[in-house]
């Protein structure tokens, strides 16, 4: 007669002690990125099990896509964490999806993390107009005109704009200036020239593109103020005068020089020796037929303007 055996099993759970991969953040949108532009992120991968793990594989799809740091295979021990960038560089314009992925031997452990992210077109940076004539400024005046910045296809910003000249600066924005597509910023350019004779410079706009740059010429001439000049003028009493002489002071009530080198036979006086900025203060007195001189006039104030 046959014997009958009696068999026992222990059946163990299929993932009892074996480790597994965590990974922060689980996904990533990396958002809108220029063509030609990186965006990068970090992101790390724990090993949340109870038993060592060794990844052994990685692997990353989509266009654009790419993983640095992670140097294959590492080890790493219950709660041991490493951390590695991930970053996207469109290629051409619309959302690209794509996944980064990390296993060990055997696919025991592994991880996948979705990637997404939207290429955008380029935006180019026009400034209107191209040039600006300033024609003739008084030297240490100042003229103004305006002027303005456009992006089109796409967003960009201005990060610098450099003159190879001081006599002309900008006004209406800071820097960085981000420029949305469409956007149209106004500024002004000053021209202030410091010398008499044409001046030439350029504005040269760099941005964050170098395909984006800018440039804008100027032109202006400095001239030399028109020199200043004080008239005077009196009445004649027609008592036997023969000549005047005319007297400057810069301090109100004197002491006066004589400034006229001959005896003024008219009623009046240009003084042309005088500086801009300053105040003056004149008197005439009248000379008779014998030489004899008169008393000062009343004083009369003059401003000269700047420049």
């Amino acid at each position: 007669m046959g014997v009958l055996a009696v068999l026992s099993f222990t059946v163990l759970p299929a993932l009892a002690g074996r480790s597994s991969l965590a990974a922060n953040p689980s996904k990533i949108n990396f958002g809108n990125v220029q063509l030609g532009g990186t965006q990068s992120q970090f992101e790390t991968l724990t090993n949340v099990g109870t038993s060592s793990v060794t990844i052994y594989k990685s692997n990353i799809t989509g266009s654009g896509f790419r993983a640095t740091g992670l140097t294959l295979p590492v080890t790493l021990s219950p709660g041991q964490s490493i951390t590695l960038t991930l970053s996207f560089t469109p290629q051409a314009s619309g959302t690209i999806t794509g996944s980064f992925s990390a296993s060990s031997k055997y696919w025991k452990a592994n991880v996948s993390v979705p990637l997404s992210g939207t290429g955008t077109s380029v935006g180019q940076l026009g400034v209107a107009p191209s040039s600006l004539n300033f024609g003739s400024v008084t030297v240490g005046k100042a003229a103004t005109l305006s002027s303005s910045m456009t992006a089109s296809g796409g967003s960009l910003t201005v990060s610098a704009v450099t003159s190879n000249s001081s006599e002309f600066a900008l006004s209406g924005f800071s820097l960085p200036l981000t420029i949305a597509a469409g956007q149209t910023v106004p500024f002004n350019v000053i021209f202030s020239p410091q010398t008499s004779g044409s001046v030439s410079a350029v504005l040269n706009f760099a941005t964050s593109s170098s395909t984006a740059a800018a440039a804008q010429s100027l032109n202006g001439s400095g001239v030399a103020p028109a020199p200043h000049t004080v008239t005077l003028g009196w009445s004649d009493n027609g008592s036997g005068v023969s000549g005047y002489n005319v007297y400057r002071s810069s301090v109100s009530g004197g002491p006066y020089v004589m400034i006229n080198t001959a005896l003024d036979t008219t009623t009046a006086f240009v003084d042309g020796a005088v500086a801009a900025g300053q105040t003056y203060y004149y008197v005439t007195t009248a000379v008779n037929t014998s030489g004899v001189e008169s008393a000062y006039s009343n004083e009369v104030l003059a401003i000269i303007p700047t420049p």
